[in-house]
């Protein structure tokens, strides 16, 4: 299962377009924006679509060392998740760091 209620999809289509409109999600709380859009595009792409929209986040001009409101970094979250290599990967190529790195 994807989720709680939702299977798995395999072969979506993830366009670049599709890819950029994660830089569109906002949150409904006070959770920084650049954090909020990180957040989702890691929870709904696998890494290959993951890493072309790390490109339009930064392009687009987002911190790609945003941290959340207890002070950690995205890349932070990502490294305790078990599952996560490739994703953290993935982040620090893009120049993501730790908290404890900035």
């Amino acid at each position: 299962m994807a989720g709680p209620t939702q299977p798995v999809t395999l072969n979506e289509e993830w366009s670049d377009e599709r890819v950029r409109s994660w830089l569109d999600v906002r949150p409904y709380d006070d959770t920084p924006v650049d954090y909020h859009i990180l957040l989702k595009a890691y929870e709904a792409m696998l890494p290959e679509h993951f890493e072309r929209f790390l490109r339009f986040y930064k392009e687009a001009g987002y911190d790609i060392n945003t941290r959340n409101q207890q002070g950690n970094t995205f890349l932070d979250r990502v490294s305790q998740h078990a599952q996560s290599t490739a994703f953290v990967q993935l982040m620090r190529d893009a120049g993501a760091k730790l908290s404890s790195e900035l």
